[in-house]
């Protein structure tokens, strides 16, 4: 059967197919797709696959390990800047191994669409030592998933599927094939390798480290990797990723060059010495970092020899596209139509009748007391405050920075110090952030809109949905400083003197701007405003 679908749902469906028993994630664009996907198929077609959202990355692959423990096939999706969330889990399964499947979907961002960096994934699973596998076009992520998942159980290692925006974001038709059952619950005889004590670890490490020629062995024979010989010897290609089909895009005849595509790492040694061996120079197209380009020294000590991001053939940042490929083999850019000037230079903003409006309206009420450098800001919609029309926020690093961030300003003698985080974001990375300002009893004030969605993903549904108020308390927050507002204009003066006092406390204040988004449907909005209610 062939459908068109995005690369994300390519994925998604593959990972049915292939029998995943669980989908574990965090949303975060370019990759919400893939787990929407599953839960809209699982909701269809009553599978019996779990498909909820994690509260974050990490819980999300600690417990895509546990179903992996368990021997079951589990998938665990995130976009690149939460690999960082997850990183403990991810460093120390490689060294645990995997039991049933486990495959690692991560999205990358070049050219930071969505995103706070454009890091490349492919560095961190190197790291960790484990296989990659990358997509060039929608049908191989629906092929590779599958190839992934039994990749990861001949090797007992998680396996890293990376992709990238424009693959995650495109269409194309793809042939599905038929799907696999989900395996049975069954658990290893010996679990010591699941025991990460230092004396159990140790010869674990070892192993991984012996395991790397096996997994660089698949990648030689990788039906993914392929060498293609071609006429003329002055240019060898590399191309990994959505780059090769770029190339592509340039030679609708034919590449008259040598060309390795390479989609599963390691990389493959000898496809790649040949190239060195026959070609003149060596061009490496990969859309990221310059992942492959800095080996190639390391394997040949001929870095002269190899162009592309590093020598400045290609640019160093952002995303590739044809016409930058076209440039590096020294042909002709094609001519697209202009992007119209009302389009391209449309700035991002909030949603007319967005409650964070009003809470931005209040804060600039009391400016003059606040100043213009001290509301840290965090990742969400309200990030948006940032930028004009509010110029709010002073601050914008990562999930959950923004109490911390207020907690170190407050130990530098700043006062007020403001932190201003979403409601999903609190409960994703920011509760340990407050339980250190409560521990030491520090003058912060802590904002949190509290719009009970996800919204700056498309409104998945919140892990602190009715929450927020007990965790607080829970945490140590004095009942007498945890206050509840409700973002209207209406309440402007009300909510503006109801921070206005906070701010004044010499201790942890929390202030809860409590109003669902306006995007959502009546229906969930009136269920939200009912279980709100009944939690005040």
């Amino acid at each position: 059967m062939r459908n068109i679908v995005l690369g994300n749902e390519a994925v998604a469906q593959g990972a049915l197919d292939a029998g995943i028993s669980g989908v574990y994630a965090y949303p975060g664009t370019p990759s919400t797709e893939i787990t929407e996907y599953i839960q809209k198929v699982k909701k269809e077609k009553s599978l019996s696959v779990h498909a909820n959202w994690s509260a974050n990355e990490k819980t999300a692959m600690e417990e895509a390990l546990g179903m992996s423990y368990a021997g079951k096939r589990a998938m665990v999706v995130m976009k690149h800047v939460g690999l960082n969330v997850a990183m403990d889990a991810f460093m120390n399964m490689a060294i645990s191994g995997t039991h049933g499947g486990l495959v690692v979907v991560v999205a990358d961002d070049p050219s930071m669409h969505s995103s706070q960096n454009e890091q490349d994934s492919r560095y961190l699973a190197k790291f960790a030592k484990i296989p990659i596998v990358e997509p060039s076009n929608q049908q191989e992520a629906y092929d590779m998933i599958r190839h992934a998942f039994n990749l990861s159980e001949q090797l007992k290692l998680p396996v890293l599927l990376r992709l990238v925006t424009r693959l995650s974001h495109s269409r194309s038709l793809v042939t599905f094939n038929k799907s696999r059952q989900q395996r049975n619950m069954n658990f290893l005889e010996d679990i010591k390798r699941f025991q990460l004590v230092p004396a159990r670890a140790k010869p674990m490490y070892d192993k991984l480290i012996k395991k790397q020629k096996r997994i660089r062995a698949y990648a030689e024979e990788s039906p993914f990797n392929k060498l293609v010989i071609g006429k003329d010897k002055s240019l060898g290609i590399i191309a990994s990723g959505i780059a090769y089909n770029y190339l592509m895009e340039n030679f609708q005849d034919g590449c008259s060059y040598s060309c390795l595509k390479v989609s599963q790492y390691l990389l493959p040694r000898k496809q790649i010495k040949y190239l060195f061996d026959h070609c003149d120079q060596i061009l490496v197209l990969e859309d990221g970092y310059p992942f492959i380009e800095e080996q190639l020294s390391d394997f040949f000590m001929e870095d002269t020899k190899v162009i592309g991001r590093l020598s400045g053939h290609l640019n160093r940042a952002g995303e590739l596209n044809p016409n930058i490929v076209a440039k590096a083999l020294g042909k002709k850019a094609k001519k697209y139509p202009k992007i119209p000037d009302f389009v391209a230079g449309r700035p991002p903003q909030l949603c007319e009748g967005c409650g964070h409006i009003d809470t931005f309206n209040a804060l600039d009420e009391i400016r003059e007391i606040i100043g213009d450098k001290q509301i840290f800001g965090d990742i969400g919609c309200y990030a948006l405050g940032a930028l004009s029309p509010h110029h709010t926020i002073s601050t914008l690093i990562d999930m959950g920075a923004s109490i911390t961030m207020a907690k170190g300003a407050a130990d530098a003698g700043v006062h007020p110090a403001i932190a201003m985080i979403g409601d999903s974001t609190f409960t994703h990375s920011g509760m340990t952030g407050l339980l250190d300002c409560v521990n030491d009893k520090s003058p912060v004030t802590v904002i949190i809109n509290d719009n009970s969605t996800v919204g700056m993903t498309g409104g998945q549904e919140s892990s602190a949905l009715a929450k927020l108020k007990q965790i607080c308390l829970g945490i140590g927050v004095a009942p007498s400083h945890l206050k509840i507002i409700e973002p209207l204009r209406k309440n402007h003066d009300e909510n503006v003197a109801v921070i206005k006092k906070e701010l004044d406390y010499k201790g942890v204040s929390v202030v809860i701007a409590q109003r669902a988004c306006v995007r959502l449907p009546s229906e969930r909005k009136k269920k939200i405003r009912e279980i709100l209610a009944a939690q005040n």
